[in-house]
């Protein structure tokens, strides 16, 4: 029963300022990450056990399939992708919260039978997500409930993405623009198909529309708090300032969640901009 908050990266050039450079820095601040690195390219081994020197058995990675797991080959045909993928992580295996499909807006009802059959092959060792991006999975219509009905019945957490600050905020930064060109502009459903679901936060550079919308998350979260663990990673368009928006939530996370503690110690003082 907790709350995992943390970010989609654990470096970033800006972040030095911070004390920030690496990902043992990052991991005296926060207790996880979301591993995006893994949606574009397997680390090598002597990667991974630097990643695994860096850490302490509290620290937990949410590591995405690769792409070309999820998109190239649509879960078709990727055994051997996915049995490398599993075999190079396996030193951070009892270090892993979430492993995840970032499924394209490709991927419609018409694969549910692909994504039930690749579930259905993955070991039972590890919990897993699924987020999708297909319009048809957010009418609340038939195809909807075949996929959240699927994912419950396999014990599988439904990514949750909140793209509305991004989506809401005039366009006045070279970052956010090309946010709202990128970043998908979907319903909210705040649906928890397993006992650990993933809410993944793109706030914007407002941090007070940021702050008014995520308050409406807080019920939410603590109901799913209550039934397991729950994940939470905040984004920003520049994820330099990830950070920033860290410390306008902390307070009221902290509120309503005593167990979340004090801000993090990142010296802030020291400006990002």
């Amino acid at each position: 029963m907790s709350l995992h908050i943390g970010l989609p990266q654990w470096s970033h050039p800006k972040w030095g300022r911070l004390g920030i450079n690496s990902l043992a820095d990052y991991a005296r601040y926060f207790s996880c990450v979301e591993g995006n690195t893994t949606l574009y390219a397997l680390p090598s081994a002597e990667v991974v056990q630097r990643w695994y020197q860096q850490t302490g058995d509290n620290f937990r990675f949410c590591f995405k399939f690769p792409a070309t797991i999820s998109h190239q080959q649509a879960l078709r045909g990727c055994h051997d992708l996915t049995a490398e993928f599993f075999s190079r992580l396996d030193p951070l295996a009892a270090r892993i919260g979430l492993y995840w499909l970032q499924l394209p807006a490709t991927f419609g009802p018409d694969n549910l039978p692909a994504l039930w059959q690749f579930l259905d092959t993955l070991p039972a060792a590890f919990r897993y997500g699924v987020e999708v991006r297909h319009p048809a999975f957010f009418n609340k219509g038939e195809a909807e409930r075949q996929l959240n009905r699927g994912l419950h019945e396999r014990g599988v957490n439904r990514v949750i993405l909140d793209s509305r600050p991004v989506h809401q905020a005039l366009p006045e930064s070279i970052a956010l623009r090309e946010a709202q060109r990128k970043k998908p502009r979907l319903p909210v459903h705040a649906v928890a198909t397993a006992d650990q679901p993933m809410v993944r936060f793109i706030g914007c550079e407002d941090m007070a529309s940021n702050q008014a919308l995520f308050h409406t998350w807080l019920k939410s979260l603590a109901r799913w708090q209550q039934q397991g663990s729950v994940w939470l990673f905040l984004h920003t368009p520049d994820i330099a300032q990830a950070p920033e928006l860290v410390r306008a939530l902390w307070p009221t996370l902290q509120q309503h969640f005593p167990d979340t503690g004090p801000l993090p110690a990142i010296p802030w003082q020291a400006r990002l901009f």
